[in-house]
């Protein structure tokens, strides 16, 4: 089974960050006999398809997992939105897209004027074009501007904390707010993130040499059974099916 963790990355230009904060090229999937898992992911993604229609789609945050099997090879450049971009860059709040997927050209936001022109782009040009004409697409006022920071601290710190409540309270705000930023700037609550983030990990570090008792130690959870239960939850089947491949029917993904 593959699984898209794996991507060459580079970081957006110091100029870009605010609203990219890397490029991904995700190589070809080359057997597409094998079924594909999509893991959970917390954030909001720009893909830029140049097979034989080229088109740049917009991927939102990805609360459980989903299977599907390639038609023929194929690999994709991502652009990885930061924490609280969504709006600035695409028009809408990351909520708006959460387990979607649409065309950046139907949403509303500056992005989509560039969407013909990325679509077509060689990936070494992409941050070069964004890194010319994007700065000057979006203003920013001082309230946007100290949520979206203040988000990024909260993303920053979320592995960390062991509460929602000792989060907001280290971030002197309060849980109300917090959760706000995190719905309106990412998609999803922050106690969702924290599960995506800790999935993910165990997805990272996963190894047949180490027992999954000590897997559940590791990233925190209770015992076995709790990460059990919140792996099956994100992904569909528990721990042990997935890893052993068995997984639920593919299905295609088309926009939305």
């Amino acid at each position: 089974m593959q699984v898209d963790l794996t991507e060459s990355t580079l970081p957006a230009p110091e100029s870009l960050r605010p609203w990219i904060t890397e490029l991904g090229r995700f190589p070809a999937v080359t057997d597409a006999s094998l079924p594909f898992a999509h893991v959970p992911h917390a954030g909001t993604t720009i893909v830029l398809r140049a097979a034989d229609r080229p088109d740049a789609l917009v991927l939102g945050p990805r609360t459980r997992a989903s299977y599907s099997k390639a038609d023929k090879a194929t690999g994709c450049t991502r652009l990885r939105l930061a924490p609280g971009a969504a709006r600035q860059l695409l028009g809408v709040p990351a909520a708006a897209l959460a387990d979607r997927v649409v065309r950046l050209a139907d949403l509303p936001g500056v992005a989509a004027e560039l969407a013909n022109e990325l679509a077509r782009l060689p990936t070494a040009e992409v941050l070069p074009f964004l890194d010319a004409v994007l700065p000057q697409r979006i203003s920013e006022n001082m309230t946007q501007r100290t949520h979206r920071e203040l988000l990024g601290a909260a993303v920053a710190a979320i592995s960390a904390a062991s509460t929602v409540h000792g989060l907001a309270a280290d971030l002197a705000v309060s849980e109300r707010q917090l959760r706000n930023l995190f719905t309106d700037g990412i998609g999803i609550s922050p106690k969702h993130f924290a599960r995506i983030d800790r999935i993910r990990q165990i997805l990272s570090d996963a190894s047949t040499e180490v027992s999954l008792a000590d897997v559940a130690a590791v990233h925190g959870y209770y015992d076995q059974s709790h990460m059990a239960a919140d792996f099956k939850a994100l992904m569909g089947v528990p721990p042990s099916q997935f890893f052993e491949g068995q997984v639920p029917a593919p299905t295609p993904c088309r926009s939305s």
